[in-house]
């Protein structure tokens, strides 16, 4: 991509300087320099900013959203912002902004929308086995991010990241401020959705049970339709403003390195996990282990553990260790609810862009309080597109503080690994429904039909 673009920027130059027949975008950007006496560079870039607005109403009119963000989204707007001048990037803080604000203002939703329902949910259909596989996701969710956390605090300190780094370049002011204030602080919705969620639970409250239900619905909808679509532009157009600035392309090392860091813990978690459930379930894990090659490459390719989900039934059905009814039960219920290796890489991404922005690891007091309400997150709220961190979002922002550029750097470099954070989870399913298999077996709970309804 990048060598295509140092290609496509020297032809542009020779074709202009030849002054020969151009093509239609260059030829459209020198009209309009002629006839209105603008620069040619400038002229050019709001032509191309034009093109590729249009590209994105009509992926909304076609596609009914925008593409997710991959590695040419992130070179683009890395390469952009190295080249752009102080009139782009006005445009950019500013829409940068506007989006910042909406996707603040719906972080309280998300929070309210998600836990609330959830909290009633499990009161409905709490069981034996039920709250066995929660507290086996739960207990998993929160190593993982202990286990993350404390690999962060011995190995970032030691990493050559530099949170003040010279020669860096101011960007450029706001031009329009829109501000949108959320509805309540995170903090507040998060306490809010816990008290009314266990409040209707206890007092078997139908119709704020039902109100709920449909407020999850509602908020689903405007996270799907709102906050997803503008997510890849936003986090673009902060990767343009850090590349403008000089940040983000003197600590691309540090970022490989954390990426790499993390998929190594991806595996020793899944060692664990896997070693854990042969000893408790006194069968060999092996047996499981080797029939989930195809679900995890699934799972790295579709990056969604939902789209992997027939994969893995197919490939938990084949491993002797595990009881079918097991299978039918866990495998399904876990692909909502056991995030550990999205957890486990959110909690070290974190502190990273502390580092890298703050200057500072956030102390280690906070990031228990993190880990703690994260593992309740990746519990309780199943299906919220966008992965773990936009479900945490809420927390990312109140707890540990961070500002519109951290939130927005966070979402990149976690989308850039998050197939192997769900390859991860994914995995880890075959683990813990083994610990299931063993927990019926000691207890003498026979074959059954066995359903979650989530």
């Amino acid at each position: 991509l990048i060598l295509g673009c140092i290609i496509l920027g020297f032809g542009v130059y020779a074709e202009v300087i030849a002054d020969v027949v151009m093509l239609p975008g260059e030829a459209f950007a020198k009209a309009v320099t002629v006839r209105f006496k603008t620069d040619f560079g400038t002229t050019k870039v709001c032509f191309d900013a034009s093109m590729t607005i249009i590209a994105g109403v009509s992926a909304f009119i076609i596609f009914h959203k925008l593409n997710g963000v991959g590695i040419g989204t992130i070179l683009a707007a890395l390469i952009a912002g190295l080249i752009a001048n102080e009139s782009f990037m006005n445009l950019v803080v500013t829409l940068n902004y506007i989006f910042g604000q909406i996707i603040s203002f719906c972080v309280p939703l998300i929070v309210i929308g998600f836990i609330a329902p959830s909290i009633t949910k499990l009161g409905k259909n709490a069981s034996r086995l039920l709250g066995v596989a929660l507290i086996l996701a739960y207990t998993s969710s929160l190593g993982a991010a202990l286990f993350s956390m404390a690999a962060g605090y011995t190995l970032i300190p030691h990493m050559s990241i530099q949170s003040a780094v010279d020669g860096l370049r101011s960007l450029p002011e706001v031009v329009f401020k829109l501000d949108i204030p959320p509805i309540m602080g995170v903090m507040s919705a998060l306490v809010f959705s816990v008290m009314i969620g266990l409040a209707a639970t206890w007092t078997k409250a139908v119709t704020v049970t039902k109100l709920l239900d449909e407020f999850q619905k509602i908020v689903l909808e405007i996270v799907q339709k709102i906050v997803i679509p503008i997510l890849p532009v936003y986090i673009a157009f902060t990767f343009c403003s850090l590349a403008y600035e000089g940040t983000i392309t003197k600590q691309a090392p540090i970022f490989i390195s954390v990426i790499l860091i993390v998929m190594a813990g991806h595996y020793i978690w899944m060692a664990l996990l896997y070693t854990l459930a042969g000893i408790y379930s006194g069968r060999d894990p092996r047996g499981v282990i080797k029939h989930y090659g195809p679900a995890y490459l699934t799972a790295v390719g579709t990056m969604s553990s939902a789209a992997t989900l027939a994969v893995a039934l197919s490939c938990a059905k084949k491993a002797e260790p595990l009881r079918d009814d097991m299978v039918d039960f866990g495998i399904p219920l876990f692909a909502n609810i056991h995030l550990c290796g999205s957890v486990l890489t959110e909690v070290f991404f974190v502190m990273t862009v502390s580092k890298i922005l703050y200057g500072a690891l956030p102390d280690m007091m906070t990031m228990v309080l993190f880990c703690v309400l994260l593992g309740v997150f990746a519990v309780g709220a199943p299906g919220v597109p966008g992965g773990t961190v936009m479900a945490s979002l809420g927390l990312i922002t109140g707890v540990l503080g961070f500002d519109a550029t951290g939130t927005a750097l966070m979402l990149t470099i976690f989308a850039l690994q998050d197939s192997f954070g769900t390859a991860c989870n994914v995995t880890g399913d075959g683990a813990l429904t083994l610990m299931l298999t063993g927990y019926v077996e000691k207890h003498g709970i026979k074959h059954q039909d066995l359903h979650v309804d989530l």
